[in-house]
């Protein structure tokens, strides 16, 4: 059994995001993303399906050329192949990502 605090020691870096693992498991990777607001904004076009909840804070993203705008307890599916990028974040914001990677990927 594996247990954890989402919330904890959840100081954002300086600048950027940090990426943690919170499980993996067969095709399943869980994520906590801690969002710093100094953000230099990436495309992603990730191979695997994602679905990502902003659990605080408030953020913008393009995706497939579309403005999505979320505010803490938003969600949102990104389907492999979907380019999207996070082009504003407050600061402290946390993220919960499941990537679902195709079975013969991991």
């Amino acid at each position: 059994m594996q247990t954890g605090n989402l919330f904890a020691d959840a100081a954002p870096p300086a600048e950027g995001e940090h990426f943690e693992t919170l499980l993996q498991h067969r095709n399943l990777v869980v994520e906590r993303i801690l969002s710093s607001a100094a953000i230099t904004p990436s495309e992603y076009v990730q191979t695997q399906d994602e679905w990502v909840l902003l659990a605080h804070g408030e953020a913008e993203m393009l995706v497939d050329g579309k403005s999505v705008v979320l505010a803490a307890g938003d969600y949102l599916f990104l389907p492999a192949g979907t380019p999207h990028t996070v082009v504003r974040v407050s600061q402290g914001a946390i993220w919960l990502a499941l990537h679902l990677h195709p079975a013969e990927a991991i």
